[in-house]
């Protein structure tokens, strides 16, 4: 009931977005070609549909390799730095200066040291999503209650069994909170990638688009790009609920 609630303020959102859209263009009379109409827009959608798909299926693969690859990598970086501690000193600030350098000076040096096939954009994708998996998995480690432990290593539990039935289950609260924030990120690595160097994709398709005035198509492959996104973040969403069905009224809160 609550998600169908969530859905229908969605909707409404989207519907005031494209009123207030359309009266942007009523009232300043800008031209088409610097913003075209809704209508223009959803003609688009509907003519160049096949193109727009197989682009859409190259940047989806990529993002969804990339979401992969981060979860998994952020996610074994937390569990290094929670039970290695010798890894800490070395392992922070590179996590925090992988941080403060901008994804668009890195993108065209994966492109030249990867190719401009698909990889490149994975690993852009991967590096934009390996950090709040990281963060937020080590923050949730840590945040194990101490009272928890003891009593497993007074049953006499081995570490195994205190990190699969305790600590993993404590953190998940915390990395639920990353991963669903890597999901709206994921997109930007991805197209990104494709703006440095590529040949198909959504944000290539966009460039080329922009090249050739044609905005209207510009904004078709944008609207499917944010179309994808939505969906990927309520489908992460839903699964991470029915991962945590003892903590659904926090995921609530935070949603």
């Amino acid at each position: 009931m609550k998600r169908l609630h969530a859905m229908r303020h969605l909707v409404i959102s989207a519907l005031l977005l494209l009123g207030l859209w359309q009266l942007i263009i009523a009232v300043t009379a800008v031209p088409p070609y610097i913003l075209p109409t809704p209508q223009a827009v959803l003609e688009v959608l509907i003519q160049k549909a096949p193109l727009l798909a197989h682009h859409a299926g190259v940047t989806i693969s990529e993002i969804l390799a990339g979401l992969v690859l981060g979860i998994l990598l952020g996610l074994a970086t937390a569990l290094a730095l929670a039970f290695i501690p010798r890894l800490r000193r070395t392992l922070l600030p590179m996590l925090l200066i992988s941080q403060v350098i901008p994804l668009f000076a890195i993108a065209p040096l994966l492109v030249l040291w990867l190719g401009y096939d698909m990889l490149s954009k994975v690993v852009m994708a991967t590096l934009i999503i390996y950090f709040p998996v990281a963060s937020t998995g080590y923050d949730g480690l840590r945040q194990t209650q101490q009272g928890w432990l003891d009593l497993a290593h007074t049953l006499g539990a081995s570490p195994w069994r205190r990190l699969i039935h305790i600590q993993l289950p404590a953190a998940l609260p915390a990395l639920a909170s990353g991963i669903r924030m890597a999901a709206t990120a994921a997109p930007i690595g991805a197209v990104i990638g494709e703006w440095a160097g590529a040949s198909q994709g959504l944000g290539y398709l966009m460039l080329n688009a922009n090249a050739r005035m044609e905005i209207d198509l510009m904004f078709a492959a944008l609207l499917v790009l944010v179309a994808f996104s939505l969906l990927l973040y309520f489908s992460l969403d839903a699964l991470l609920r029915a991962l945590m069905p003892w903590h659904r009224d926090r995921l609530t809160r935070l949603s």
